[in-house]
């Protein structure tokens, strides 16, 4: 099993993403890793980003983590989709990551 995004949302104050993962894996190397490289990422092609946050950490320290086991991942996938109520009318305040079909 691989690491998967199965649904995602950025929002200007907050990320949601569904992952499928191998249980193997610890929430909290999962969130290092994806901290660690979007950070990384976001800093070496926007400039400005990495100028203002220098020897600061651009993501916040905590992170919310659960399971699915009591809920389908149809629905958490809808909840995040669903996410900041209808869409901005410029569009660029709001990404959402869906998966292929």
């Amino acid at each position: 099993m691989r690491n998967q995004i199965l649904q995602g949302s950025v929002s200007l104050d907050h990320v949601h993403v569904l992952l499928s993962c191998p249980p193997t894996l610890s929430p909290s190397k999962i969130m290092q890793y994806i901290k660690g490289k979007t950070s990384r990422k976001l800093m070496m092609e926007f400039k400005h980003i990495e100028r203002r946050f220098w020897g600061r950490h651009l993501w916040a320290r905590g992170y919310f983590v659960a399971t699915s086991g009591n809920v389908t991942d149809e629905a958490i996938a809808a909840y995040i989709r669903g996410q900041d109520g209808a869409e901005p009318s410029d569009g660029d305040d709001r990404f959402q990551v869906t998966p292929p079909s």
